[in-house]
């Protein structure tokens, strides 16, 4: 079995942080389970442009609000607590949170993020990086 608490994580290498975001990866690739699980907390009146191409994600709203919009046919989606969505066809997408408050979301990657993986020029996360233990 393996425990951890969300504030060990984030006093740890698995805690991750970008211009946009930040990102406290709970369970890794080195963990064996298939899947990676993150706590990702987006900055207000930020946008981000992501495309993973070498990942599946689905993304669960706990806090804040924004919007989500696909770069292929410009839709836009409203995200607010309680709000999932999913990267089934590995979506480019801007992710935007409001001005004023942070989002907050629960993330599951498939593959497993090995642990210090941020986004390259293009919104993507390479297939392999440095592994956090």
């Amino acid at each position: 079995m393996i425990v951890r608490t969300l504030q060990d994580c984030i006093n740890s290498d698995r805690h991750v942080r970008s211009d946009n975001w930040e990102s406290t990866r709970m369970l890794l690739k080195n963990d064996n389970m298939g899947f990676s699980f993150h706590i990702t907390r987006i900055f207000a009146g930020t946008e981000t442009p992501i495309h993973y191409q070498n990942h599946l994600e689905s993304v669960y709203c706990i806090s804040g609000s924004g919007e989500v919009e696909t770069c292929d046919d410009g839709k836009i989606h409203r995200i607010e607590p309680g709000t999932i969505y999913i990267l089934d066809k590995h979506d480019k997408h801007l992710l935007r949170a409001d001005e004023g408050e942070d989002i907050v979301f629960a993330c599951v990657f498939n593959p497993a993020l090995n642990g210090k993986e941020v986004h390259d020029e293009n919104g993507v996360y390479p297939l392999e990086a440095e592994t956090v233990e």
